[in-house]
């Protein structure tokens, strides 16, 4: 980040906060050939419905509507939104399923190339198969088959990677960390040699003007990956505390029980928890580290899109949200401004009501609670 824009933010802002982004709002064709004409992640979103007295389903848009992300006024609105909010950039999921294989990147590639809007961004490359079972609740009980394959073909592949994503990384609005681009891995231990990775495209990053990329590790599961991340040799990590949260809750035993039972028979199970008793548990001590970069996440709920059996947290609110955050701050207010960031986990997984956009029973509400604790009051 660019050392005149840092100072300018830290006038403004207790933390950097980076949004995930979900591209799933526009149909393509390898989506209508898997799930049916027109789908999108809208379609498991409206057909959600209430699973317990109480249960807020189906989730409905309030200011944007069920909204196309191939309209560019509808990236514009975002991005004001998200600014008003206090949110420094989004982070857009990016798929590259190796040899070129590309899919929903038109958002993107239309943002990058159209320079609008003017709002900063970075790329997480979420790289996973996709199978049967990745978008929609009604095949649970099918057997799982891969739609997409995530593979890693070698040298050649890296490059053409680095190579695609190149003018990404020159623009202006891509985020930076000690100069560097940012760019997340969703699963950062699958990759084969990934210091074959690091080393090649830092060497074609300074190649090209950078001064290398800035790698970050997502840290989902147990704490115990957080130090095997950083000793493959990233930059930093990406703390996600839900399931150290759901095992504190559960216990240990109980919770991989009851997880080997979902996965097997579906909506055998329900996995609830209370959204105040998954932010109580959500953090440790490794946030307090300067390059381990905390998750903020305003509400979970996968039954839209994975069913009955999908993890959910109830009660959740902008007032709760609220003193998640605070908590988060307190984690990080020591750091450098640079390395004070949140990353939200999310701007728009509707289908997983992991959202902060506004919808018609919340309104505003979680996007305030972030303006709240971010932006500074003068």
């Amino acid at each position: 980040m660019d050392a005149s824009i840092c100072n300018t933010s830290e006038n403004y802002l207790k933390a950097r906060v980076i949004a995930y982004y979900l591209p799933q709002f526009h149909p393509i064709p390898e989506n209508d050939m898997w799930w049916g004409k027109g789908f999108t992640e809208w379609t498991n979103v409206g057909k959600a419905r209430p699973l317990y007295r109480g249960h807020y389903q189906p989730r409905v848009p309030a200011d944007l509507g069920y909204y196309d992300l191939r309209l560019p006024e509808i990236r514009e609105a975002q991005a004001e939104m998200a600014r008003n909010a206090g949110v420094e950039g989004f982070m857009y999921w990016h798929y590259w399923f190796g040899n070129g294989k590309r899919i929903l990147e038109r958002p993107f590639s239309e943002m990058l190339a159209s320079k609008k809007p003017n709002f900063p961004f970075c790329l997480g490359w979420a790289n996973h198969s996709w199978s049967n079972h990745s978008w929609k609740a009604t095949t649970k009980l099918k057997k799982e088959s891969v739609l997409i394959k995530q593979e890693y073909p070698g040298v050649k592949d890296i490059e053409n990677h680095f190579f695609h994503l190149l003018p990404a990384f020159l623009d202006s609005r891509y985020l930076r960390i000690s100069n560097k681009p940012i760019f997340l891995i969703y699963d950062p231990l699958a990759i084969p040699d990934i210091r074959l990775l690091f080393d090649k495209w830092n060497r074609l990053a300074q190649n090209n003007g950078l001064s290398g990329i800035y790698f970050i590790g997502l840290a989902n599961g147990w704490r115990s990956n957080f130090q095997k991340i950083l000793n493959l040799g990233f930059d930093a990590v990406n703390t996600n505390g839900q399931w150290h949260a759901e095992s504190v809750i559960n216990g240990y035993f109980i919770k991989m029980i009851k997880h080997k039972i979902i996965q097997k028979f579906g909506g055998l199970l329900t996995d609830k928890y209370k959204y105040k008793d998954i932010i109580k548990n959500f953090y440790s001590d490794y946030e307090r580290i300067e390059n381990f970069y905390p998750t903020i996440i305003p509400q979970w709920d996968r039954t839209p899109r994975s069913g009955r059996g999908a993890s959910m947290y109830t009660g959740s609110h902008p007032s709760l949200f609220k003193e998640h955050i605070l908590e988060a701050l307190s984690r990080i207010s020591h750091k450098p401004y640079e390395n004070r960031i949140l990353f939200l986990k999310s701007w728009n997984e509707w289908a997983e009501c992991n959202y902060v956009e506004p919808d018609i029973v919340y309104g505003n509400g979680y996007l305030d609670a972030i303006k709240d604790c971010i932006v500074r009051s003068f």
